[in-house]
């Protein structure tokens, strides 16, 4: 049994593998050990996962925000080896998950854009370039987060005019109070701000979203992808709840600055159940 997981700060996407290759699929709340404790992480795996595996795990590929460093990498393997004691865990960041999901053994630059945004340079087997992304504080341009710190920013000065700011005080009861403490004192501030990323979408017809979120691309293109060598040249694939659902801005983004996009998926667990599926025959 191979058990393969793509986590963001948001969602984890699960994926088991038998030796048929039948495939089973669950989701769970997403693990980050940057910003959750060990404790808090067992008890997602073991009360939200582990019940809904029956048979042993040979195999376990998870691949997550947060995974970069060695020591969260290694706080999540003793995790993993006590939840499967009889597997082969390995632990990776989100980022080579994206670029195995979206390339597979083909050079090119892989992005993600969903809660957070990241980029790399893939040459078909490792990441040889990365842009920091630097986080949803001091970058992640064009993410959810970032969209929803705008939107929140915008409507806390009264800057969106009253259609805008009526809409989204009916919808979320919001106030400067409300926003301040979910931002500054309550945890997963990144998760709460990408809530509102679906507002902007259900009303991306609204010049100043649609401003926001074609702003938000540009500087992704700007401060990312353009800092890669023969980004022109190469293509340029995306994963990610909001590069999914705003791909029709994010290609025309591209498309004014000269640039190639190719592949947008939701999600990158199909790409990495397929590549980890072709690894094991190749």
């Amino acid at each position: 049994m191979i058990l393969i997981a793509d986590s963001g700060a948001s969602k984890a996407d699960w994926r088991l593998i038998d030796a048929e290759t039948n495939i089973q699929q669950f989701q769970s709340l997403g693990i980050n050990p940057y910003h959750q404790k060990a404790e808090n992480i067992k008890a997602e795996i073991m009360e939200s996962l582990k019940p809904k595996i029956s048979d042993p795990v040979h195999q376990l590929f998870f691949y997550g925000a947060g995974c970069s460093s060695a020591a969260n990498k290694q706080t999540l393997k003793t995790i993993f080896e006590e939840a499967f004691p009889n597997a082969l865990i390995t632990v990776d960041h989100d980022l080579m998950g994206a670029a195995r999901s979206l390339c597979g053994y083909d050079p090119g630059i892989a992005c993600i854009l969903g809660t957070g945004a990241n980029s790399c340079y893939y040459d078909g087997n490792s990441i040889t370039s990365n842009v920091p992304s630097l986080g949803f504080i001091m970058g992640d341009e064009g993410s959810g987060a970032w969209l929803g710190k705008k939107l929140l920013g915008s409507f806390i000065r009264g800057e969106l005019g009253d259609e805008l700011e009526s809409k989204m005080i009916k919808r979320f009861d919001l106030n400067r109070d409300t926003i301040l403490e979910h931002v500054y004192q309550k945890p997963f501030p990144a998760r709460y701000m990408a809530g509102f990323s679906k507002f902007i979408f259900q009303n991306i017809k609204h010049p100043v979203l649609y401003r926001l979120v074609y702003r938000g691309f540009e500087l992704f293109f700007e401060k990312n992808i353009e800092k890669y060598d023969q980004y022109r040249q190469l293509p340029v694939h995306f994963t990610g709840s909001v590069a999914f659902y705003y791909s029709n801005i994010l290609r025309q983004v591209a498309n004014d600055r000269g640039i190639t996009v190719r592949n947008i998926v939701e999600s990158p667990i199909a790409g990495l159940t397929l590549y980890h599926q072709n690894s094991v025959m190749r």
